[in-house]
């Protein structure tokens, strides 16, 4: 991946196409945590960008995020 590639989305102010989050605590004590976003790519990749500095030992989920323009506009 090249430094244009990887500056690409900040360029055009695409809003990220997916959520990443992982999962804390385990049973009924389980929840997700918001740890980056992603952002879909024309060649059928992932564009991922981490918030902080976790340490991801169980690997994470990508969940698409729902049409904002549909939510505002009340459809």
């Amino acid at each position: 991946m090249t430094t244009q590639e990887n500056t690409s989305n900040s360029k055009t102010n695409a809003k990220p196409t997916h959520t990443l989050r992982k999962k804390v605590g385990y049973g009924k004590q389980t929840d997700f945590e918001t740890i980056g976003a992603a952002w879909a790519r024309e060649g059928g990749g992932f564009y991922i960008k981490l918030h902080g500095t976790q340490i991801i030992d169980s690997g994470f989920y990508a969940f698409p995020i729902k049409d904002q323009a549909a939510k505002e506009s009340g459809q």
